[in-house]
């Protein structure tokens, strides 16, 4: 049985990385490059890169940032924000790139998710589909003109699917920054639809929710942004929690198998005693 991905999701707005609430409002969190290698030392399977002001600024992918970013990044590394030719495409993939994202391309011009497939492989093509919940029905949101567009999310994706995309991403814009969970509704629509990989996305704000994700629906992968980025080891210690529910990778030396934690996985202090005795345990230096 293939294991369950747990993904990080690097938000890039002018070059910074930020924290995003319901694609209203950013928050700054710091560079790029170190978000990046504290998410792999802290076990992270994939990391997904977007920089969501490229498209917005006309303005193509910085192969500067993801060439100092895929130095750090030991993991899969996808990236999107600002793709509409296969050329840039390639560029990226030269950069360090293992995957690309294509999301306001998938609106405009499916032409170059179909080539790209062609050159790279399906394997290397992630369609990110933005979605909110209307009075009828989910519906495909355009996040550069702000409207609800009249696909559902679902058909959307079995199109993109049946051109060539490996890989469905689909993010609730209503539950973006919510840290309410994760839109299960949403998620099952698009899972039954497709028979690609799935990532779902879109208010994570503790490890129950991923998994009730996992449990719940057939969702392949389940990544988060903000989630991660505020709290220490905060990968590992979501994984620690996860693991005697759901198959996954935990592949660091630190697994907290004797810790505890509160509702919102962050951990708990040990005691005075266990602490003092931890002075004199030997630990090895993690080789990766």
């Amino acid at each position: 049985m293939l294991k369950k991905r747990v993904i990080a999701i690097v938000l890039v707005q002018n070059g910074l990385v930020v924290q995003s609430i319901g694609f209203r409002e950013y928050l700054p969190v710091g560079k790029a490059e170190i978000a990046v290698e504290f998410l792999n030392d802290w076990g992270v399977d994939e990391i997904i890169l977007l920089d969501i002001t490229a498209t917005r600024n006309s303005r193509d992918p910085d192969l500067s940032l993801i060439q100092r970013v895929a130095k750090h990044c030991l993991v899969p590394l996808t990236v999107g924000g600002g793709i509409h030719r296969l050329e840039q495409a390639r560029d990226l993939i030269r950069s360090g790139a293992d995957k690309v994202s294509f999301n306001h391309a998938t609106l405009i011009n499916k032409e170059v998710l179909c080539r790209t497939a062609d050159v790279f492989g399906s394997q290397c093509v992630v369609a990110s589909i933005d979605a909110v919940k209307t009075k009828s029905n989910y519906r495909v949101y355009d996040y550069l003109n702000h409207h609800a567009t009249a696909d559902t999310p679902a058909k959307f994706a079995a199109d993109l699917a049946n051109q060539g995309v490996g890989e469905i991403l689909i993010n609730s814009v209503d539950r973006d920054g919510s840290k309410l969970g994760f839109d299960l509704e949403l998620v099952r629509s698009v899972c039954q639809t497709v028979n690609v990989p799935v990532i779902c996305c879109g208010g994570a704000g503790k490890p129950e929710h991923f998994i009730s994700a996992f449990k719940n629906t057939n969702v392949h992968a389940a990544a988060a942004a903000n989630f991660f980025h505020f709290t220490e080891h905060s990968v590992t210690t979501t994984k620690s929690i996860m693991r005697p529910e759901v198959a996954i990778r935990h592949d660091t030396s630190a697994n907290y198998n004797k810790s505890s934690f509160d509702e919102d996985g962050r951990l708990k202090k040990k005691s005075d005693q266990f602490l003092e005795d931890l002075l004199f345990e030997r630990i090895e230096k993690e080789v990766i």
